[in-house]
């Protein structure tokens, strides 16, 4: 740790020679990543440390960049050096949408957001060339965190051969739907931690370089259905299908593609995230000891249990869901093992 404070700080100098500078070290996200604030005076700046085994500095730089030709607000890079994961950033302050949300102002917030996803949704490439693509073995690679660390791990529920073909069923199902709809620019974490209000009251987009190309539904499900927040069911779908009707109106659809596609879209794909986030709060518990994600998980368990009693082709799974998992859950809860 020393030795890496020791780096931090020859940075810095580099940036700012002349300059006494400050870190504090801020809460981190569920990342390898960690953050600092920087103060010299009245000036301060925001540092991402990643090291490069653990991310790709230079892509966060080149997705960065991209975005922000697309015209939204992310926070602008001042100096970096990628080979020992250093990013000195703008500091956009720490008024996360989150924590100013109420049921009377989301509708005006949310409405914002979505229109950043048009700007978003048309970014696909930066200057390190295509963005990758969300494709089969990515979307199952991300349901495995759920066989992996949800069920066994967290829960400790065997994954019987009766479960893993249960399970493989409903996978190739949820695969099938997320990669049948439009894909698009998509930021993958898109939700209200995630954007910032600014001085003026618009909106700046973080945490962003794991952007990809994927299902244009993914990053409105993401802010929509929050794992963070739960909005009722009537406000979500009505945002839902005003943002169908805002990338029909910027061409973003075929013009083929109806309403009644994106509402089924829009369900299969959250589904897919809040699978894939039972396993990553459950691994973020068990194996990197942050335990503050585990009471959002009763939220997430639930949205899965949702959508899944919709559709009858998912029977046999929120069957199953809800005579084994949820009897368990209710046992360990919040808690952990």
């Amino acid at each position: 740790m020393a030795e890496r404070l020791s780096q931090i700080q020859n940075f810095l100098q580099q940036y700012q020679a002349d300059s006494q500078m400050q870190c504090t070290a801020l809460s981190g996200d569920a990342s390898f990543r960690r953050y600092w604030r920087v103060q010299s005076g009245t000036q301060h700046w925001m540092l991402m440390d990643a090291p490069p085994v653990a991310a790709d500095c230079q892509r966060f730089i080149a997705v960065a960049q991209a975005l922000a030709d697309a015209g939204l607000q992310v926070p602008k890079v001042l100096a970096a050096e990628p080979t020992a994961g250093l990013v000195l950033l703008e500091d956009l302050g720490d008024d996360l949408l989150q924590f100013s949300l109420t049921q009377d102002n989301m509708p005006h917030w949310y409405r914002q957001a979505l229109a950043l996803l048009v700007q978003q949704q048309q970014v696909r490439q930066t200057a390190e060339g295509p963005l990758p693509e969300f494709d089969r073995a990515f979307v199952l690679r991300e349901l495995q965190i759920f066989t992996d660390w949800f069920l066994p791990v967290h829960l400790q529920l065997p994954v019987d051969f009766a479960t893993q073909a249960l399970l493989d069923s409903t996978f190739t199902l949820i695969a099938d739907e997320v990669l049948a709809q439009p894909q698009a620019g998509m930021h993958r974490d898109f939700h209200s931690r995630n954007l910032m209000i600014r001085p003026d009251q618009s909106l700046a987009v973080i945490d962003f370089q794991d952007a990809v190309v994927g299902p244009v539904s993914y990053d409105a499900v993401s802010l929509l259905r929050d794992c963070y927040l739960r909005w009722p069911d009537s406000d979500v779908a009505l945002l839902r299908d005003e943002f169908y009707q805002l990338l029909q109106q910027h061409g973003l659809l075929p013009a083929d593609y109806t309403l009644v596609q994106f509402r089924r879209a829009f369900d299969w794909t959250g589904l897919q995230r809040h699978l894939k986030v039972c396993g990553i709060f459950a691994r973020l518990y068990h194996r990197d000891h942050k335990a503050g994600y585990l009471a959002d998980l009763p939220r997430v368990v639930g949205y899965v249990l949702d959508i899944a009693k919709q559709y009858p082709e998912l029977s046999a799974f929120s069957q199953w869901f809800e005579q084994v998992v949820l009897p368990r859950f209710a046992e360990v809860g919040t808690c952990g093992q």
